[in-house]
């Protein structure tokens, strides 16, 4: 991950939550580390409720400082650290303010690296007025999710920024790409003979991928009350992580191979019949509960959601990919604010042995599998069977661990500072492509179409609780539970 390339990262919106917790801790840790930001190498914030530098600085000291390092900040890292920043004040609404952005960089050498931590209404006024100074060439450009509310407004955004810069131009990032696990999934099955024989309906029963929050919408009830799970995080992270699981082996690991693995997965799911989607899709709306032990409100009583609200907070849906290695094996996608734990996993169910001579426990669905956690703690945990010691062959579960803190000594790389120094050494292969993009929102789509022509409201399920009962159900339908139900 080391680098000589002379860069300057402009950070539009500057002074929001995205640069205050993860962009700047991110450019701090790989800054820190030593060798993976050239020397060379400037960050320029933009905002325009900063006076200057010196009021940015101070922004910095008071709002990033606490996010970094969770062992303690080194002061001598974090002093240079400052050193790299500079400021410039922009009204975005004001294109002629560009050229104050202009001037500020024309002496800086290297690539330019534009960061859009700002809302996606954003995304094309600034890209506009950026070629508008000529900033638009030897750059790169960096879109934050929502890319859109649906395939229309996803492919208007496209069309307006394709128009100024190329598609090897830009870096459309889903930060869950980016974390080790997922990392190590691709190492695990193309780096090793053991797993990819397995890979296959023939062997796999079912596969989960959940991404469960305990937070509720906090301050951004505005924002999620026009969006919802399903666009939120369906849409991008989970049938991200899907593409990745269910990919064939690509013939090399540069952008456009790993890319083309994942548009055949994508291209390949099976749409969804809008009168079967009460079938294969649950959505429910989180009510007042108790998450470890405190007291929180329903989501119809959270600051900014309009009031009888059908937006959904949870989402269960059962895909199937019509291809030779996946038809009948059913992935089930799951997420969910104020559910009962934080945690994010993939899940993969192995089938049962055809018979057996060691009693019912080997015929047990899910008695082999593998679970790669990507938060909070970052393992991956095959399971099989083993005798238990003592008289007669009774078997019991028991597993094998790959801890990354235990077998490598070097930290892990948090996932935005691995994608922001891809972006800086101009690597593709974690970033999405537009036609990605596309076969995601395409098969998304009815969905959301059925669930707005509905009467019907979301199902209800308690703050706590891991959703409606309506999402257990659909995988019993198919002889098979969520994970923590298995006990």
């Amino acid at each position: 991950m080391q680098t000589d390339s002379s860069f300057t990262f402009v950070l539009f919106g500057g002074t929001g939550d995205l640069s205050m917790r993860k962009i700047l801790p991110a450019l701090f840790e790989a800054h820190r580390a030593g060798g993976m930001l050239a020397d060379s190498g400037k960050i320029v914030a933009v905002a325009r409720h900063v006076a200057d530098r010196a009021a940015y600085i101070d922004w910095v000291n008071e709002h990033v400082k606490p996010h970094v390092s969770k062992n303690g900040v080194d002061e001598t890292a974090w002093a240079s650290f400052l050193e790299r920043i500079e400021f410039v004040k922009i009204d975005l609404g004001n294109p002629e303010d560009f050229t104050l952005l202009r001037d500020a960089l024309s002496s800086r050498p290297g690539i330019r690296v534009f960061y859009l931590a700002t809302g996606p209404s954003l995304f094309v006024p600034i890209c506009r007025a950026l070629a508008s100074v000529g900033l638009n060439e030897n750059s790169r450009i960096v879109l934050e999710k929502p890319l859109g509310y649906d395939l229309k407004s996803s492919n208007a955004i496209n069309d307006a920024v394709g128009e100024i810069f190329a598609e090897e131009q830009i870096y459309r990032i889903d930060h869950y790409l980016g974390k080790e696990p997922v990392q190590n999934l691709l190492a695990l099955r193309f780096g090793n003979v053991l797993f990819e024989p397995l890979w296959r309906r023939e062997w796999v029963e079912s596969i989960q991928i959940t991404i469960a929050e305990e937070l509720g919408v906090e301050a951004r009830g505005d924002f999620y009350d026009n969006t919802g799970a399903l666009r939120d995080m369906v849409q991008n992270h989970l049938l991200q992580l899907l593409s990745i699981v269910a990919m064939e082996p690509p013939h090399s690991m540069d952008s456009d191979s790993v890319r083309d693995e994942k548009l055949r997965v994508l291209r390949a799911l099976k749409p969804i019949d809008p009168r079967d989607i009460g079938k294969v899709a649950v959505r429910g709306q989180y009510h007042a509960g108790v998450i470890r032990g405190n007291a929180v409100p329903a989501y119809a009583t959270e600051p900014g959601v309009k009031q009888d609200s059908t937006t959904e907070t949870f989402v269960a849906v059962k895909v199937e990919i019509e291809n030779w290695r996946w038809a009948g094996v059913p992935f089930f996608l799951r997420t969910g604010k104020r559910l009962a734990d934080r945690v994010a996993e993939i899940v993969v169910n192995f089938r049962a042995v055809p018979h057996s001579a060691l009693g019912a426990s080997a015929l047990r669905g899910g008695a082999n599998r593998l679970v790669i956690r990507l938060q909070p703690n970052e393992t991956i945990r095959l399971y099989c069977l083993a005798k238990q010691p003592g008289e007669g062959m009774n078997l019991a579960s028991v597993h094998l661990d790959l801890a990354f803190d235990r077998f490598f000594r070097e930290g892990q790389m948090e996932a935005y500072q691995r994608l922001l120094l891809d972006v800086i050494n101009g690597r593709l292969a974690l970033f999405v492509r537009r036609d990605e993009q596309e076969a995601a929102w395409r098969w998304v789509e009815p969905i959301l179409n059925e669930w707005a022509a509905s009467n019907k409201p979301p199902k209800p399920y308690a703050s706590g609780t891991w959703g409606p009962a309506a999402a257990s159900a659909m995988l019993a339908q198919h002889g098979t539970c969520w994970l923590e139900e298995e006990n």
